[in-house]
């Protein structure tokens, strides 16, 4: 099974911290709608004979497409691919697109059976701090209209940790989103990446600086209240309720291959990864005259072990040492069980058994250091366990 992501990289304005691939002019839109379609086609056997499983709308701001482009891209993703009938197809929407019964309806129609709503927040000063383009009455009616139009597979992305958001918010935030019906949050830190807007301000003194210790203690908060709900902590950042996990980036974590279509896009086949020029114009352009334009990259058996380790410990199911002797052998299976043990001991990680073969799961206190947890078990290029 495989999955395909497209991305459409088109904004209504730019939020402050967003650092993806995207432009605010929407002019060219039609000449982009025209370049997917050719890679499409140029594409179709990227996958191979794999059955594609999910399709992923993200960006970007896919509901900006008019109703008329979204059918046009998935009917030509069924004519081109072998789109699975119960395929998961996932619609990125922001409150301020879901304002009128008949787009929902015409998105449903499409094929569209999943939405992720951008409501960030659902208090006026933090989406305002942010410069999102929608209020928060539109992040309440939104998922309200998805409700009434028949969308039971609903997302919601939730920012923690700025400045404008005390615990008390947070905590309201959380429990608006739950008792709303939601079946699946994406909660993410707010991150201060280089080069936008919002690390310009921090930096200018414009914008109060983002404080990691508020960030844990709102993590730890949001994973006590999500467990109490009865959300499973699937993923680091993701939260569902049981048999309601995201299809698609499920895939991702478990390394299966994917296609992905648009300006910055990544690929992988679980041998190589490519990713296609993040330019717009270069991008259309480039399809419109029948050629594709990406870069490329082979992974070697210590990346794609590196690979595994990281995206595995992201979820609750962990890092199977079974798995990982029977790909890349006994020996690194030991050695990795090796360098974890430490962790064990300071109680960031713990070791379950199924099956007869051990797996190292990160704890609640991990989860709070996995990507330098994950950095620390990686095994270096030349390392003597691959010679």
């Amino acid at each position: 099974m495989a999955g395909i992501y497209l991305h459409i990289p088109f904004c209504r304005q730019a939020c402050h911290y967003c650092n993806f691939h995207f432009s605010t002019s929407l002019k060219h839109k039609n000449d982009f709608v025209a370049a997917l379609l050719k890679e499409m086609e140029l594409q179709r056997d990227y996958i191979g004979a794999s059955v594609v499983e999910t399709v992923y709308f993200g960006g970007g701001t896919p509901s900006l497409l008019t109703e008329e482009e979204l059918r046009l891209i998935i009917g030509r993703l069924r004519e081109l691919f072998p789109l699975d009938p119960g395929a998961e197809i996932t619609l990125e929407a922001n409150p301020d697109d879901i304002t009128m019964a008949g787009k929902l309806k015409a998105w449903k129609a499409a094929g569209v059976n999943r939405l992720s709503i951008g409501v960030q927040s659902f208090f006026e000063e933090d989406l305002r701090w942010m410069n999102r383009a929608h209020d928060a009455g539109q992040a309440v009616n939104s998922i309200r209209m998805a409700h009434e139009q028949g969308f039971e597979n609903i997302s919601v992305d939730l920012i923690y940790g700025g400045p404008t958001l005390p615990d008390g918010h947070w905590e309201k935030n959380v429990a608006q989103a739950v008792a709303s019906g939601i079946p699946h949050l994406s909660c993410y830190a707010l991150t201060v990446e280089p080069r936008t807007a919002l690390d310009k301000m921090i930096r200018q003194h414009t914008k109060e600086a983002v404080h990691p210790d508020d960030q844990a203690r709102q993590f730890v908060l949001l994973m006590g209240w999500l467990a109490a709900a009865g959300y499973e902590h699937y993923e680091i950042s993701n939260f569902s309720l049981p048999g309601r996990r995201s299809r698609h980036n499920s895939s991702y974590w478990q390394g299966k291959p994917y296609l992905g279509l648009g300006p910055s896009a990544h690929s992988y086949n679980g041998e190589s990864r490519q990713w296609n020029v993040a330019n717009n114009a270069q991008y259309t352009a480039a399809l419109l005259s029948g050629k594709l334009l990406f870069e490329k990259e082979d992974l070697t058996a210590v990346e794609q072990l590196n690979e595994y380790i990281m995206i595995s410990l992201r979820t609750m199911e962990g890092c199977d040492l079974g798995l990982v002797m029977d790909r890349w052998g006994a020996e690194q299976a030991g050695e990795l069980q090796k360098k974890a043990e430490q962790y064990v001991r300071r109680g960031l990680m713990r070791k379950e058994e199924t099956a007869g073969y051990t797996k190292l799961v990160l704890t609640q206190e991990g989860k709070l250091l996995a990507d330098g947890i994950a950095a620390e078990l990686f095994f270096e290029k030349g390392d003597a366990h691959f010679l």
